[in-house]
């Protein structure tokens, strides 16, 4: 089998000229950042419904991470598929019918810099890690695998759902819309993840958000310059990266980042901690914080 090239924004390319946080901040204003200071109104007392089934997961991995990651370390690949976009022309492989997962995206990118940027993916690996040891489960199973004697980051491919797209926004932004995208600006903050763009970030007609290609993150940059904040920051998804100690992420993500990497991303979060709390001195709580969700909404993490 024929080496596969580089491949670089598995489902699709990075649109030029539109800027992502730009319409991302429209969205947010349109539909509003969750006011937490907002006053209640009087409502009559409803009854509680406890369901007896859990609701399924809108992200198809949940709870099958184990049997999807075994299986994409070593399904017979069928068919490939060269994808046209990209800056390193990124391929897709096929499986047979009725496995684990369908398709992945193959990225053997080794640790460098190509086109001017720090590459690898490792940290690809490193990214679902830490995203699954967070509770956030918005991004999809990343394994090694090895394919003619190379290896690189074997993606499991999110089928049903569409990139960042100005002109055609999510229809039920809100909320939930708003706790999602401050978990993707934390975690691209906590990650020093310099290429979040219009094509790997994705979601579906429910709303749902998934985040895709993370082989440019964890430079060894110490501070969050040109790493774009929340609005709001998510509690829940704070504590757990405040819990965050150096023999924890030593043990999770060995040997897929150096000591180097795994110092700076503590940097980086030390640096969050500082900004949070300047903000809650001149703000208030109640305001950089989102407020609690009155019950997890079914298919989203927390």
């Amino acid at each position: 089998m024929a080496l596969p090239p580089f491949s670089r924004t598995p489902h699709v390319s990075r649109s030029a000229g539109v800027s992502l946080v730009a319409t991302l901040g429209l969205l947010l204003s349109s539909a509003g950042a969750v006011n937490a200071q907002a006053p209640l109104t009087a409502t009559a007392a409803l009854p509680v419904v406890v369901a007896t089934t859990p609701a399924p997961s809108a992200y198809a991995w949940h709870g099958r991470e184990a049997e999807i990651e075994a299986f994409l370390k070593s399904a017979p690949i069928e068919r490939w598929k060269d994808i046209p976009v990209g800056i390193t022309k990124p391929r897709r492989a096929f499986f047979a019918p009725g496995g684990a997962a369908g398709s992945m995206a193959w990225k053997p990118l080794p640790t460098g810099v190509l086109h001017g940027k720090h590459e690898s993916y490792r940290s690809e690996i490193a990214a679902y890690l830490l995203s699954r040891h967070l509770g956030l489960d918005l991004v999809p199973p990343v394994v090694e695998r090895e394919i003619d004697g190379v290896k690189g980051a074997a993606v499991y491919w999110i089928d049903g759902v569409k990139p960042w797209d100005p002109d055609d926004l999510p229809k039920n932004a809100g909320a939930k819309w708003s706790r999602q995208t401050s978990r993707m600006f934390m975690f691209d903050q906590l990650i020093a993840n310099i290429d979040r763009n219009q094509g790997n970030l994705l979601y579906d007609a429910a709303g749902h958000l998934y985040l895709i290609d993370h082989s440019r993150a964890f430079v060894d940059q110490r501070h969050l310059t040109g790493l774009k904040a929340p609005q709001q920051f998510d509690r829940a998804l704070w504590e757990r990266m405040q819990a965050l100690t150096r023999a924890d992420l030593e043990a999770l993500l060995h040997p897929w980042l150096t000591g180097p990497q795994i110092a700076a991303l503590l940097d980086r979060r030390d640096e969050m901690a500082r900004h949070i709390e300047r903000q809650v001195r001149t703000r208030g709580e109640q305001v950089v914080f989102l407020p609690a969700p009155a019950a997890a909404a079914a298919g989203t993490a927390f």
